[in-house]
């Protein structure tokens, strides 16, 4: 993630380039992983990287910053429990960071859907469309696959569907699902079994793709809103009973990893890897999984934050949303990481108080702290401290480069949720063991996947 200005270096955050500052010692915090463990596994493509297919190079690095910072203001509202469950249980159209190909049916057709670790329901768009959003790609025809079957109502599929988004057609005795979004923006369609297949078999380094009958999917008849044209649907990656990794629970053993890069100009892509990952040289610090509602989402516990050696007692406000377990959602299709504003407080006063650089205001008023950055710079490590696990988050985690001498801090306060977003998730192999409950952090070089 280094390349070389003068005598520094320069680290690139989610989106772009950070700033020329000495950071020599910052690499040298932790071993590192050579290659990401083996299995099979599939690209993402991270929507600001060269190989996204909607990339825009007119954008510079700054508007994709600021454009990745209102899409994760936007998607945070499907998280907040104020919200109908219509809302908040799926979702939202304009949600997202990652895309991802499988292929469905037989013949298989490639789909680029949404990869989303907060989406249960993987759904595409299906021909004949009622009514459908502008597509790139072709629609799936379940009329020409072999494989394709119906589920009826009062099945297992069907009820693992919530009330809400359920519909029985009687005369067909077919089951329906039905979602609509915050912004207007739905799906609609009915719940069928489906062919899926995905990625390559990585420890043979051989490309043979995996495939898996029968799995739940949503065949969307009737979509509108605010989709990317550029994508069939969304492929759920969360916790509940519909999403694809626990469906595929018993295949994988319950367990998936991802290690995600920046979407630099080395133009690779990230990896999400179904299965087991084996053992390397880096540490690896393990939290547990806390089961709350919905299930979809992925909840661990938070109890303090480091800054620097200053520790600071995470939910000794008076917020609830800050105090006991499974108090923020770990989320990789969102950019920003959201904190308890109360708390938010005391970080900022202890930010302060450890970076040695003149205060500045972001002119577009959306971030703060920021500072003005020059090359002798040192910003801190910020250590998250979760439940039985310490995470240590290097610069590129946690500051971005918003003009060319100014950084400004991407962690920032919400009044009601915490959510831990892919930027702090940068580098390190995120593991999910959905049987023992658990996930895990290893520090890895993502640029470094097989």
């Amino acid at each position: 993630m280094a390349s070389t200005f003068g005598n520094c270096s320069v680290l690139s955050s989610v989106v772009l380039p950070i700033m020329c500052i000495c950071l020599t010692q910052w690499l040298l915090v932790f071993p590192v992983a050579n290659t990401i463990p083996s299995g099979f596994s599939v690209d993402l493509i991270h929507r600001d990287s060269p190989l996204s297919p909607v990339y825009n190079p007119l954008e510079t690095p700054f508007d994709r910053f600021y454009n990745a910072y209102n899409r994760s203001i936007s998607r945070i509202n499907r998280f907040r429990p104020s919200y109908s469950k219509a809302v908040w249980s799926d979702i939202m159209a304009s949600g997202g960071e990652y895309f991802m190909n499988i292929s469905i049916g037989t013949p298989p057709v490639l789909v680029l859907g949404i990869a989303d670790t907060g989406s249960d329901l993987t759904w595409v768009q299906c021909k004949p469309c009622e009514e459908c959003y502008l597509q790139k790609p072709p629609l799936f025809d379940p009329m020409k696959s072999s494989t394709y079957k119906s589920v009826q109502c009062g099945s297992d599929p069907c009820n693992a569907l919530d009330s809400s988004d359920r519909v029985c057609d009687q005369e067909q005795n077919t089951c329906k699902y039905s979602y609509s979004y915050g912004d207007r923006s739905f799906t609609r369609g009915n719940v069928a079994l489906e062919k899926f297949t995905i990625g390559a078999a990585n420890s043979t380094r051989i490309d043979s793709p995996v495939s898996f009958p029968n799995l739940v999917f949503g065949c969307g008849h009737k979509n509108g809103g605010t989709f990317d044209n550029v994508g069939s649907g969304i492929i759920g990656l969360g916790g509940g009973p519909l999403s694809l990794v626990k469906q595929l629970s018993k295949s994988i053993h319950g367990k998936f990893s991802y290690c995600l890069q920046a979407p630099d100009s080395a133009a690779k892509s990230s990896k999400l890897i179904f299965g087991t990952a084996t053992d390397s040289n880096a540490v690896s610090t393990s939290t547990p999984l806390v089961d709350r509602d919905p299930s979809t989402y992925y909840y661990v516990t938070l109890e303090a934050i480091s800054v620097g050696d200053q520790k600071l007692a995470y939910g000794s406000g008076s917020a609830s949303s800050a105090t006991g377990e499974g108090n923020i959602i770990i989320d990789s299709g969102t950019t920003l990481t959201f904190l308890e504003s109360e708390f938010y407080n005391s970080l900022e006063s202890a930010l302060e108080e450890a970076i040695k650089a003149k205060r500045v205001s972001d002119p577009k008023g959306l971030l703060s702290p920021c500072f003005e950055a020059d090359k002798d710079m040192d910003l801190p490590v910020i250590t998250f401290h979760f439940s039985g696990a310490d995470v240590k988050l290097q610069p590129w985690n946690t500051f971005a480069q918003v003009q060319d001498h100014m950084v400004c801090f991407t962690i920032v306060p919400s009044n009601d949720i915490a959510i831990f977003g892919n930027l702090s998730q940068m580098d390190f192999l995120v593991s999910y063991d959905l049987e023992e409950r658990s996930v895990s952090f290893t520090p890895t070089d993502c640029t470094k996947n097989p």
